[in-house]
């Protein structure tokens, strides 16, 4: 794999998952309690041995930048490396990246020095641990130009997705973004030709792109410096190389979720909880996801209740009962609460408990879950102070809210408190 570089793209200004990407570049948003969204290509990568890895930025890259330097540091013995590039106006082109594929061409001078064979270009908000060694060889078996990392699908989300159609040979042919209907049914494939069994090829008649590829490197090349006007790989330069070009679909045939919206970024965080098996595991010590070491503290439960949740390091919960929630790093939770399939990020640092008291005797809000306070079905972001006998529990059953001044809004039905927002006491959401 040393012939081989990675380049994750960062995404755009993250729309979908606002406001988590208020502050913060899409990559950067907390998962499960302790990682980064950037943490799962990366250690993929890793754990693939692919050392080489540049992510591509442009929004509020500040935070990312910050995490990518402490946690990951690869010693001088190899040419490993994990380097944000952000976006800069350059004399050749004075824009910003406008799609994925102009991304990686602003920086094609940059790729270019590195003695590489391939260029595997991945996303930096899919949750999913995945072996690249064998994406790669099955590329370099069928003497592919291009191979697309595909998942099947049912029949009931296929037209969420771009399909594609495959021959024999495992050669894409043709795709289709998001059809429906009779278009629908055209694009039903034999997906046992990629390996499925003959049931599994029944269920899912269709083949989705992950927007995951591996490049030759001449091929790429060529089709980002031919193509100055196309900007995206999935919807532009990939469907148009497919004639010219072979162009290889590899199955992958495991669990796989985009987590780009606030209501996927939420039900994939409180699918980490499910017992006796959830759909993806941070315990495999084979394939690890790395984050940054904190150091912290083990986390203290004086008197709690606590089911089917994830307990980040570092916590201080008092006389609460959590159920079904996922609490990140630092959370502070005082007595009487109740926590119900929520996330909270938790903080970013601790108070001093001079601080707290004097918050206290001050009726100013200290860091954390004041006491006697409900949270249900919400989101919320990092270092939040939400007072005392608070009740955060869409109790109009809204669907979407923007209530930016008042530290909150609703998105699919899921509060999300604004990271650094004060919630006084009292309030009713």
């Amino acid at each position: 794999m040393k012939k081989v570089l990675s380049i994750i793209l960062g995404g755009g200004a993250g729309t979908r998952l606002y406001p988590l990407t208020k502050l913060r570049a899409k990559p950067a948003v907390p998962v499960a309690g302790k990682y980064r969204l950037i943490d799962i290509p990366v250690s993929n990568c890793i754990n693939s041995e692919i050392f080489k890895i540049y992510v591509l930025t442009q929004f509020n890259s500040a935070s990312l930048n910050r995490h990518i330097a402490r946690t990951y540091n690869f010693t001088g013995f190899n040419e490993g490396f994990v380097e944000v590039l952000a976006a800069q106006q350059t004399p050749e082109n004075p824009n910003w990246f406008q799609g994925t594929a102009d991304a990686v061409r602003q920086y094609l001078w940059l790729m270019e020095e590195w003695d590489v064979e391939e260029y595997l270009i991945l996303s930096g908000d899919h949750l999913y641990r995945m072996d690249y060694r064998q994406f790669i060889q099955r590329h370099r078996d069928t003497g592919a130009d291009i191979t697309l990392s595909v998942i099947p699908i049912d029949e009931r989300r296929a037209s969420d997705f771009g399909l594609m159609k495959i021959d024999d040979s495992g050669r894409v042919i043709d795709f289709s973004e998001k059809p429906k209907g009779e278009a629908l049914t055209k694009m039903q494939v034999d997906t046992s030709v990629l390996g499925l069994t003959k049931e599994q090829a029944q269920q899912q008649p269709y083949i989705a792109s992950m927007g995951i590829y591996v490049f030759k490197k001449e091929v790429l090349f060529k089709l980002l410096r031919e193509g100055i006007e196309r900007t995206d790989f999935g919807k532009e330069i990939i469907p148009d190389a497919s004639k010219d070009y072979n162009v290889q679909a590899y199955l992958f045939d495991d669990y796989w979720e985009d987590i780009g919206t606030i209501e996927a970024f939420y039900h994939a965080n409180l699918a980490l909880t499910q017992q006796p098996q959830p759909p993806f595991s941070f315990y495999d010590e084979k394939a690890p996801i790395y984050t940054r070491p904190r150091y912290l503290p083990p986390t203290k439960l004086l008197d709690c209740h606590i089911t089917e949740s994830i307990i980040g390091e570092g916590c201080i919960l008092k006389n609460c009962r959590i159920q079904h929630s996922v609490l990140g790093v630092r959370s502070r939770i005082e007595s009487g609460c109740v926590i119900e399939e929520s996330l909270l990020m938790g903080a970013d640092f601790y108070q001093a408990s001079v601080e707290r008291q004097c918050s206290l005797i001050e009726n100013d809000i200290p860091v954390g879950i004041g006491t006697d306070t409900i949270i249900r079905g919400a989101i919320i972001d990092k270092n939040a102070r939400i007072g005392h006998d608070v009740k955060i529990i869409n109790k109009d059953n809204v669907q979407e809210a923007e209530r930016e001044n008042q530290g909150f809004y609703i998105r699919s039905g899921i509060v999300v408190v604004l990271k650094n927002a004060v919630i006084a006491d009292g309030t009713i959401i």
